[in-house]
């Protein structure tokens, strides 16, 4: 029998957490069995800094996998990535944006894949440069790049982390506290070159539980162990709604979507009368929710989803198929202080 791979939440797009998202990741242990972070070598402790009452302890319960781009940006990663990239560069995706005044933001040579293959790396880094889309690195392992830019990288990167999570026994599914993530997921999905766009699902923020800031870290594992199957199914559920509803034409997913929002918010209704009952009071409650979109990946026609559909089945054999069904999602949690239900 084959053993299950732990479902990780994948959070993003930072490499570590700020001081004032640790409480929430404490309610991500409800709906995942633990936490992946894509963390640069030269960046190691960082994660403690931000908490080290959080941190520490979920190491030490194997609940936080620190995952090394150095490695985990393989070179199947990387071929993905910058493939990716260098279409939509052709394409013109990135011709409108302005540079002058453009705040430039640093991205690790090693989230760019200069260790999964570093000629293509350099090759891509050095035509982002001249496009002025990038700037030289000051500092040797981080280049200073085009915010819109870097987004995209790590978009992508946080799609193609699911495959490379499985080949590392992981099942990685991205996740993040930033709303504005979530916008930049459905902006990469929306560029011209890529099919995606018509089939754009964002589901609404649910509210689905309590805010656990205020819960010791023993009492949340403790809850999850009686409840955390119901957690994970909800989690599993939005999941699988983005990606059906993608494949419906535009009306029937109208229809399907305000069909399926009642269940889901039937069964967050359940989820949160468990939660109150084990927290009458409260500080606050927690949404998650999900956005992406499914669709049929048309190669040469569509960078995005041709991408993905080849790192999810193989190089080799998804090379040969013209059409694949492929789906692109992150979650986007957050803590919510009215109380009202």
């Amino acid at each position: 029998m084959t053993e299950q791979m732990p479902e990780l939440a994948y959070y993003y797009p930072a490499p570590y957490w700020l001081p004032s998202e640790t409480d929430k990741l404490k309610n991500l242990l409800l709906f995942f069995d633990g936490i992946a972070i894509l963390l640069p070598r030269y960046m190691t402790g960082r994660e403690r800094a931000a908490d080290p009452f959080l941190a520490d302890p979920l190491r030490e319960m194997g609940l936080l996998r620190i995952l090394e781009p150095e490695t985990f940006v393989d070179q199947t990663v990387t071929e993905a990535l910058i493939t990716t990239l260098t279409d939509l560069i052709t394409s013109g995706a990135f011709d409108g944006l302005e540079r002058q005044n453009a705040a430039y933001q640093e991205l690790s040579h090693s989230r760019l894949g200069s260790y999964g293959d570093p000629a293509l790396s350099k090759m891509i880094l050095e035509e982002l440069i001249h496009r002025r889309l990038a700037r030289p690195s000051e500092d040797g392992v981080s280049v200073p790049m085009h915010p819109v830019v870097r987004t995209t990288i790590l978009v992508l990167l946080a799609q193609l982390a699911r495959n490379a999570g499985h080949r590392a026994g992981m099942d990685l599914h991205p996740a993040t506290t930033h709303s504005r993530a979530i916008r930049d997921l459905l902006s990469v999905l929306s560029l011209p070159a890529s099919p995606s766009a018509g089939h754009l699902v964002a589901l609404d923020l649910e509210t689905v539980g309590v805010d656990l800031a205020a819960v010791p870290l023993d009492d949340v594992l403790d809850f999850r162990e009686h409840h955390g199957q119901a957690y994970r199914a909800y989690a599993r559920n939005v999941r699988e709604q983005v990606s059906q509803l993608g494949l419906l034409e535009p009306e029937e997913r109208e229809v399907a979507l305000r069909d399926r929002s009642k269940e889901i918010r039937d069964i967050a209704d359940d989820l949160r009368s468990t939660a109150r009952r084990r927290w009458p009071n409260p500080a606050g409650l927690f949404a998650l929710s999900a956005a992406g979109a499914g669709w049929i990946a048309e190669h040469g026609h569509d960078p995005i989803g041709a991408v993905l559909a080849l790192a999810a089945a193989g190089w080799a054999l998804a090379s040969t198929a013209t059409r694949q069904p492929v789906n692109a999602y992150s979650y986007v949690f957050a803590a919510r202080r009215e109380l009202t239900v």
